[in-house]
């Protein structure tokens, strides 16, 4: 969701396999480093990207978002840019809703992408989407928190007025869908939350980060590396990567 868009919002939990590996104390603060670990015990992730956002409390509407690669070498994870900041839900950051601008706590898959300008080169699935382009936000619609082609006005088997038109959405010219509440999906329970284009304030569920810092990110998401969002207040947004 965007601040323009109606408080609509909304995959399930990744599992993890087990990487014996610690963080130093610094990682609690989101410029922090991982420390090395045991190479005779340390294992090779199930995600070998990670974005995490970490915010200061769970009213907080910014935070820190950073990218972390398995490290086959080092074996651990380690940063691959500088954090940036990022604009979370006016409702913080804790159980989400269709029914409040909260961002979801927690870990999702980042599978594709989409916007209304052309691929930026990343090599998730990209859809450019148009005005009939469509997240669906009704509650009542077999297709909730599902993306639909349908013409505006049509007949569609949901209420346009309670979904996202994305292609008149400005902030969508670059996002990622996370995937939340998607398998399986629960209705009410939450739609259209992606990572996308900042316009500097709070959103309405989404992560928001600046256009430049957001197509570098596309570029470096691959589905071979299975890529992950993991969202929290202060330390639990790097539970993953310990």
């Amino acid at each position: 969701m965007t601040a323009a868009s109606s408080p609509h919002r909304g995959a399930s939990m990744s599992r993890w396999r087990r990487a014996a590996f610690a963080m130093t104390a610094a990682l609690i603060i989101p410029v922090g480093a991982v420390t090395h670990a045991s190479a005779a015990t340390a294992a090779t992730p199930e995600h070998r990207k990670i974005v995490t956002v970490s915010v200061k409390s769970a009213s907080s509407t910014y935070g820190t978002l950073t990218a972390w690669r398995w490290s086959n070498k080092q074996q651990r994870y380690v940063r691959s840019f500088k954090p940036v900041r990022a604009y979370v839900g006016t409702g913080g950051v804790g159980q989400a809703s269709e029914y409040v601008s909260r961002t979801p706590a927690g870990v999702f898959g980042l599978t594709e992408a989409f916007g209304t300008q052309s691929n930026p080169g990343t090599r998730l699935p990209y859809r450019q989407v148009g005005y009939s382009s469509w997240w669906v936000s009704d509650v009542s619609s077999r297709y909730y928190n599902t993306y639909q082609e349908c013409a505006p006005g049509g007949q569609c088997g949901f209420n346009q007025s309670a979904s996202e038109q994305l292609g008149a959405i400005s902030l969508y010219r670059y996002a990622v869908v996370m995937d939340y509440n998607r398998n399986p999906v629960k209705s009410g329970a939450g739609s259209a939350f992606f990572l996308h284009v900042s316009a500097g304030k709070a959103t309405e569920g989404c992560v928001a980060i600046r256009e430049g810092k957001l197509t570098r990110l596309m570029r470096w998401l691959t589905p071979a590396k299975d890529p992950v969002i993991s969202i929290g207040v202060g330390a639990s947004a790097y539970q993953p990567i310990r």
